[in-house]
């Protein structure tokens, strides 16, 4: 049970409150939480609003559940009230009311709406009790068919009663009965972020805590169990492995190789490696302040994030500089290891750096684990479809290396043998090196919480598959918008982020003419932690919609609700998508098929990035008949581009009503 105390109202007001004051102490002992005088005292107050609450208004028949936890969100709500018509979620304040506060009860709100089974069907009504005010004045606008959840509403202590009529006044009769007995033993099951759930794996939260909302759920779990299976009979046997995991978009795998690395897989020296500068700064960053949050020392917990996260490319250099120089780990993650370079890109470095490798890094990813004694394991995670650059080698060259070697065996799941494209084959068949484990492939979307064909529709968009796509959606609530107005989006990410929830812009690196469009500002290396970390109205937060975050800044990470800026380097040519760059002052068509799969794979990484809702922005480009002033963006291209989205189901943006005076204080 998640809540640290449930009853019924006729229980709660026939009970001594000191007695319900010291079982929700001795909870938080048991949790292994520091009781506090403050603590102490913020329940007296609480409990004492509610007994007067619930004897005003005669909720002997409601239910109570003080102290519910959140996991995603690491928070508890102060106390849910269970009516026979609504869920009340409240969140008690000694300080006059905010914006901070009333969102804060919103999010919760909306957390147990999209993971709480037993919340889905009702309505939610959170509530911002503040000790500042006195009383409690109904909403300006009566509620006429109320969202779920409604928008917050606040009341001061003395005017909980008063709120409790109201709003059992104000909401019909509900088709389903709610039993606050079914409510509280109902699962709770929620889909962290990525930064969320590596935040709680480094406090030693396991995978199974962090379960989803769906039933398969279960697939996590299996991975999770299968890499740690495979590494353990690495470790008994004195042997070495390569574990490939593969999977979709978003189905998790990264959360299950930084469960390898913080969990039990990996007990003694483990590091997660990524090419992602990106991902690396931002995890390193969320992890440091959550610990010094805990209170670990700024500096320590800087030293710490750096070693358990480290650029893969940098580890390799190190590597390759000393052939006989063993590293602590005997098991790395290999994060998007189907991007590693391959031996020309390996020697030829980055345009800013000049490389220190021989050979591809596959090779010498396996040389350098071979080097600690006894047992090594490196678990490679296969992004399926996002190479996104020139000279990313996929898993044939993984393939080739171990066939070479000779001294490595490799489990991976079936399909690494079947894959259409040359690139994604791991082998062109069985291997004596090679076993086959199913469970380790992921191929159900996380990262879209309330629509799994997500990604599935994605994919038939890319492939031009407008039939397939329209099918998905008639189907399902698809949560990708259209809209051929900037502001539009704007206005659009903001509605959507409710509560706590992030917005952000997204566009890809190759959409140059976008500047024409009003979005010019990309996010910078330096910029990326505090735009996904940070929270508006910080001008430097994803939130303040301001600078697009291109395909190089967010891959691996994610936010709850995303506008995407098509541009003018993927484009519809007849039936068929046209990759383009632009060169110079015009765009030209790219020839190459590995060239024309990187760009199709931006916009895979891009169309991937929200947890829930997405809007796409397709400009309008140069006005008709006004081609000739700009002709690198004429409207026909453009025009193209949205009928295709349209009509393969995305749903066109409606704009939304105003809001009314009342509404705009919230």
């Amino acid at each position: 049970m998640r809540a640290w105390f449930t009853c019924t109202g006729a229980e709660f007001l026939a009970r001594d409150l000191d007695d319900i004051e010291g079982r929700l102490a001795k909870a938080q002992q048991d949790r292994g939480f520091p009781g506090t005088a403050e603590q102490g005292g913020a329940w007296t107050q609480q409990l004492r609003c509610l007994h007067e609450a619930l004897q005003e208004t005669g909720g002997a028949g409601f239910t109570l559940a003080l102290e519910y936890e959140l996991l995603r969100l690491e928070k508890r709500v102060d106390a849910v009230i269970l009516t026979d018509r609504a869920i009340l979620v409240l969140e008690f304040k000694s300080a006059p009311p905010s914006l901070a506060a009333q969102k804060e009860a919103e999010d919760y709100a909306l957390d147990l709406r999209d993971f709480h089974a037993g919340s889905r069907r009702h309505a939610i009504v959170p509530v911002l009790v503040s000790h500042g005010i006195t009383g409690f004045d109904p909403p300006v606008q009566p509620w006429l068919l109320p969202t779920t959840p409604t928008q917050p509403v606040v009341t001061g202590a003395n005017g909980l009663g008063a709120l409790l009529r109201w709003v059992q006044a104000s909401l019909p009769e509900p088709a389903e009965p709610l039993h606050g007995a079914a409510w509280v033993v109902s699962p709770y099951r929620p889909v962290p972020t990525i930064i969320e759930a590596a935040t709680m794996l480094y406090a030693r939260t396991g995978v199974r805590e962090i379960a989803t909302a769906r039933a398969d759920a279960a697939s996590l779990n299996r991975t999770s169990g299968a890499i740690l299976r495979h590494v353990e009979a690495a470790r008994r046997d004195g042997t070495r492995v390569a574990i490939f995991v593969t999977g979709i978009p978003g189905a998790g795998k990264t959360l299950c190789g930084l469960n390898a690395v913080f969990g039990t897989a990996g007990a003694g020296r483990a590091a997660f490696l990524t090419g992602n500068v990106p991902l690396v700064a931002v995890l390193r960053e969320a992890l440091a302040r959550d610990a010094i949050a805990r209170g670990t020392e700024r500096g320590e917990a800087h030293r710490r994030t750096r070693a358990a996260l480290q650029n893969v490319h940098r580890f390799l250099e190190d590597g390759a500089l000393d052939p006989y120089l063993a590293p602590p780990e005997h098991l790395i993650v290999f994060d998007e290891a189907q991007r590693a370079w391959d031996a020309e890109k390996s020697r030829r470095g980055t345009q800013n750096k000049p490389s220190k490798l021989t050979m591809s890094e596959a090779a010498h990813a396996l040389d350098i684990m071979s080097r600690p004694p006894g047992w090594a394991a490196l678990v490679a995670l296969i992004g399926q479809g996002q190479e996104i650059n020139t000279g990313e080698a996929g898993l044939a060259e993984w393939g080739s290396v171990l066939e070479a070697r000779g001294d490595w065996r490799a489990v991976a799941a079936p399909l690494v043998l079947g894959a259409e494209e040359a690139a994604q084959c791991l082998a062109e068949g069985p291997r004596a090196w090679l076993a086959l484990d199913p469970d380790l492939h992921l191929d159900a979307s996380m990262r879209s919480v309330r629509e799994p064909a997500a990604a599935e529709w994605v994919d038939a968009v890319l492939r031009g598959d407008a039939a397939w796509a329209r099918g998905i959606a008639n189907s399902c609530a698809l949560p990708f918008f259209l809209t051929r107005d900037l502001d539009a989006m704007r206005e659009a990410l903001r509605g959507f982020a409710r509560g706590q929830r992030r917005a952000g812009l997204v566009r890809a690196a190759g959409a140059r003419r976008l500047r024409a469009e009003g979005l010019a500002a990309e996010v910078t290396a330096d910029e990326v932690p505090n735009w996904f970390l940070n929270t508006w109205p910080d001008p430097r937060a994803s939130g303040a919609l301001e600078a697009a975050a291109t395909e190089y800044a967010c891959q691996g990470l994610e936010l709850d609700v995303v506008g995407l800026a098509w541009g003018g380097d993927f484009i519809r040519a007849g039936s068929a998508w046209r990759p383009r760059r632009f060169s110079g002052d015009a765009w030209e068509n790219v020839g190459k098929e590995d060239s024309r799969a990187f760009i199709r794979n931006k916009y895979r990484v891009l169309l991937t990035r929200a947890r829930y809702e997405t809007v796409l922005w397709v400009p309008r480009g140069c006005a008709r008949g006004d081609e000739w002033r700009d002709p690198t963006r004429p409207a026909a291209e453009m025009d193209a581009i949205a009928d295709f989205l349209r009509d393969c189901g995305a749903r066109d943006l409606v704009p939304a009503p105003a809001a009314t005076p009342a509404e705009l204080l919230l």
